[in-house]
């Protein structure tokens, strides 16, 4: 992947020159700084004004604050460890090999904005302890660990003032026009489940709104870090988008009893107009907070579907009109909450009303691949010991940068699928940053005398270069070679041009990459469809914990894990047919799990007959089955699954030895939903003519 014709046809926007430009401004002042202060190491203050440049002035500071806890931990860990390790080289090697990997599977682990300090605080050590080795006869390792706090801390602040004073782009705005974008396509897809029957997209326009939400859920956390419309409410928002995903879950349910209404009586779809209607208008009224409640429904809701329920003809189509009706019911409910909490946030809010049960864990409720953390760490350690031991043994006076290199190219790419793609574009940029470093050192430098000289010669190659960076996958290319090319130039106060030494930083930039590339590529890299596979195996895993945990608050945060490991699953773009109906249908089933749960609150029931209770202990007991084989063999789908089957049909029978008219709508309900969710191609059994539905749920 060249990038030849992208590159060719790239017309950067006002937003992206203003973007580059304020990065050009910072960087130039930190190197200014860094120049005035005599510090050892210039190269890493405007080099990490180029890591952490963003076009919102929230995630900088966050990222400048992360950046620099990192830093801190880092080299104090490089001072703690040198002294005594100085003189064992591979015992060192190895020392850094475990706390890089350790730094780096807590970083994969926290899927949080946090993950930052982690991943900084592991390959700094490196850094810091290759430089302090590099340069033993010269300078302490007490000064190269201070003189790198110093030098990233002016970075931090000069990104951090720059991006908050000369143009802000807030990320509040820009999150605010995300959020109405969901709720209008929500909206949207309401209106499309109940006027177009014919249409089969609804769950993939789900699962992308499901997404986008998760990408929102992660970018409120920088909302901390700015003067935005939105500063300070990253908490009410994340709890904003907690209940919104239980509102993606109702969508998919509607849409599961519309399809199924359309195989029994499709003309009961027209009579459902009027009822839609009725709840589009009332969803877009303002809430009133004084009613201290959410339970609230359209004038004459229920008599509505009570009308609409006594128009079916088959019992079969009752019971699926009273399941919407249920479904109906907590769309709206949970609409009116998330636009309540909505409508504080916009008012500078923070307080959530106490109608309104929390969702928002301690730490969030995400999803965690511990294994692929493991290998990304392991990775990390070869990378790290390869470099070193070819360091060791070759005595290559550039080995250093090599070695640091490696341990940044792993640590920084490790969370990607394959990451090997990304690396070799790396190795690419950093080619290209080679030959222009040449150009500069023996072309253009000869005649720069002063600073300003200085500035002027670099902005055509690194405004351009970051105006790359909001563009995928330009970035790719982008960010590689500006760090390159101002890591190779390696300027200081007092310039020397020398070829040898430049050939060797330019070999090393692309030595140390390279290693990194073979290490993930032999442990860590995985295609994207056995990157779902995972992401299928670990859903499945979670629907077995659905089938006995307890319809409730730890439910909904349950399923918030849930739609999250969905979100990253439909990011994958996989070949497999199989693995793609596995995925659509992943959403449908976590929709259906809530009847899993309301089945063992039906079990618990004290009026629930014995014969009944244990059918259902049965049928949670075949279902735990099926999931476990479906972790290791997701190929396998429930419509092949006969024991389920009969035991619905069996459990179906029983029913009709409830006395309690409600327990046993209830159940019918819960059972109509699992045969037609989870047994995607059996029949619907109709419920005998003999038994007489009510009209409550």
């Amino acid at each position: 992947m060249l990038l030849t014709k992208q590159l060719l046809t790239f017309r950067p926007s006002k937003a992206d020159l203003i973007f580059a430009c304020k990065t050009f401004i910072a960087a130039m002042l930190s190197l200014y700084i860094a120049f005035s202060l005599d510090l050892a190491y210039p190269m890493w203050a405007i080099g990490t004004v180029l890591i952490i440049a963003s076009p919102y002035s929230g995630m900088v500071s966050s990222k400048c604050l992360y950046r620099l806890l990192g830093t801190v931990i880092g080299a104090g860990l490089a001072l703690l460890f040198t002294p005594f390790l100085i003189n064992t080289p591979w015992l060192f090697t190895a020392v850094l090999a475990l706390w890089t990997g350790f730094c780096l599977y807590i970083s994969m682990l926290d899927r949080t904005p946090r993950s930052y300090l982690f991943m900084l605080a592991g390959y700094t050590s490196v850094m810091v302890v290759c430089n302090a080795i590099n340069s033993i006869e010269t300078t302490s390792i007490w000064d190269i660990a201070l003189g790198r706090v110093l030098e990233i801390s002016i970075a931090v602040i000069c990104s951090a003032v720059v991006s908050a004073t000369i143009f802000p782009v807030h990320l509040g705005t820009i999150l605010q026009q995300r959020v109405e974008k969901a709720l209008n396509d929500t909206r949207d897809v309401f209106d499309q489940i109940f006027q177009q029957p014919h249409a089969s997209n609804y769950t993939e326009l789900l699962s992308a709104i499901n997404r986008d939400s998760n990408d929102i859920h992660g970018l409120a956390v920088h909302l901390s870090y700015e003067k935005g419309d939105l500063k300070g409410m990253t908490k009410p928002l994340q709890e904003m988008l907690h209940q919104f995903s239980l509102v993606l879950l109702n969508l998919v349910a509607i849409s599961q009893r519309l399809n199924q209404l359309d195989q029994l009586e499709p003309d009961l779809r027209q009579a459902l107009l009027p009822l839609h209607d009725q709840t589009v208008g009332f969803l877009q009224q303002t809430p009133d907070l004084n009613l201290h409640r959410t339970d609230l429904l359209p004038h004459d809701f229920d008599a509505q579907f009570s009308q609409i329920i006594n128009q079916a003809s088959s019992t079969s189509a009752k019971v699926v009109l009273e399941s919407l009706k249920m479904d109906m019911r907590h769309f709206i409910q949970n609409v009116y909450t998330v636009k309540c909490i909505w409508y504080l946030i916009q008012h500078g809010e923070k307080k959530l009303p106490e109608f309104i049960t929390p969702l928002t864990t301690k730490y969030p409720s995400l999803h965690r691949d511990t294994g692929m953390a493991e290998r990304g760490a392991l990775a990390a350690m070869l990378a790290i010991f390869t470099s070193f031991g070819l360091w060791i043994y070759s005595g290559w006076q550039a080995g250093y940068m090599m070695a640091q290199l490696a341990a940044v190219s792993a640590c920084i790419l490790t969370a990607m699928d394959n990451p090997v793609p990304a690396l070799k574009l790396f190795v690419r940029a950093s080619i290209y940053a080679s030959i222009m470093v040449l150009i500069y050192v023996f072309v253009i430098f000869p005649e720069v005398k002063a600073f300003w000289q200085l500035a002027v010669v670099l902005a055509p190659a690194i405004i351009y270069s970051v105006c790359l960076y909001p563009h995928p996958p330009l970035s790719g290319l982008g960010i590689p070679f500006t760090i390159n090319l101002i890591m190779a130039l390696n300027l200081q106060n007092h310039y020397q041009m020398s070829a040898i030494p430049l050939i060797d930083a330019s070999l090393a930039g692309i030595a140390g990459p390279v290693i990194a590339i073979l290490a993930l590529y032999f442990i860590r890299s995985i295609s994207p469809d056995t990157s779902a596979k995972r992401l299928l195996s670990a859903h499945f895993q979670a629907m077995r914990e659905t089938i006995y945990l307890p319809f409730g608050t730890a439910f909904k945060i349950h399923l918030r894990g849930m739609l999250d490991r969905i979100g990253i699953l439909n990011s994958k773009i996989v070949e497999s047919t199989d693995l793609k109906k596995a995925m659509n249908d992943a959403l449908i089933e976590t929709s259906t799990s809530i009847d899993l749960a309301r089945l063992d609150e039906l079990a618990k029931h004290q009026n629930m007959p014995l014969a009944v209770t244990q059918q259902i202990r049965q049928l949670q007991s075949l279902f735990d089955q099926e999931f476990q084989q479906q972790e290791k063999n997701i190929e396998v789908q429930f419509d092949e699954s006969p024991l389920i089957l009969n035991c619905l049909t069996t459990l179906q029978d029983l029913s009709s030895q409830i006395n309690d008219q409600m327990l046993q709508q209830r159940l019918w309900i819960s059972l109509n939903n699992i045969r037609y969710s989870f047994c995607h191609s059996a029949p619907v059994i109709p419920t005998p003519n003999s038994m007489a539905m009510g009209n409550g749920i």
